[in-house]
């Protein structure tokens, strides 16, 4: 980026990360961007390296991880914790595979049920509202 691109209003730089200007606010709020200070008399400024990280917020975010977890990738960034950080990601790759498994499950269950209703023209009782009753019970 150019020297112009390290003096941004907080408007730019939520336009130039991609964000609205709540999203800045709400991520300094978090912890997860540093508030620059005030010059007296003045705003506040935010640079190439302010971009960068809402970017990482939002590709992580992207991924599935909590803003919590991001907070913990981001205490990380120092270039000496890659083993860490790889166990938050192998936590959040098991996690995303054991919500496939639920989906998969869930997934198979609403077919065998939408299957029923079709198979079942003229009968007094839905099948899937009778199978779904028959679960809260």
């Amino acid at each position: 980026m150019n020297k112009q691109a390290d003096n941004l209003s907080i408007g730019a730089f939520a336009e130039t990360a991609g964000v609205n200007v709540e999203t800045i606010r709400f991520y300094q709020r978090k912890g997860l961007l540093p508030q620059p200070d005030r010059p007296y008399g003045s705003i506040r400024r935010y640079g190439e390296v302010d971009v960068a990280r809402v970017r990482f917020v939002k590709s992580a975010q992207s991924l599935g991880f909590s803003l919590d977890e991001v907070a913990s990738l981001l205490a990380l960034d120092d270039g000496t914790h890659c083993d860490e950080a790889r166990q938050v990601a192998e936590e959040k790759l098991a996690d995303v595979r054991s919500k496939l498994a639920d989906l998969h499950r869930i997934e198979s269950v609403l077919a065998t049920l939408v299957d029923d209703c079709c198979a079942s023209h003229g009968t007094v009782s839905c099948p899937l509202i009778s199978a779904l009753q028959e679960q809260r019970q």
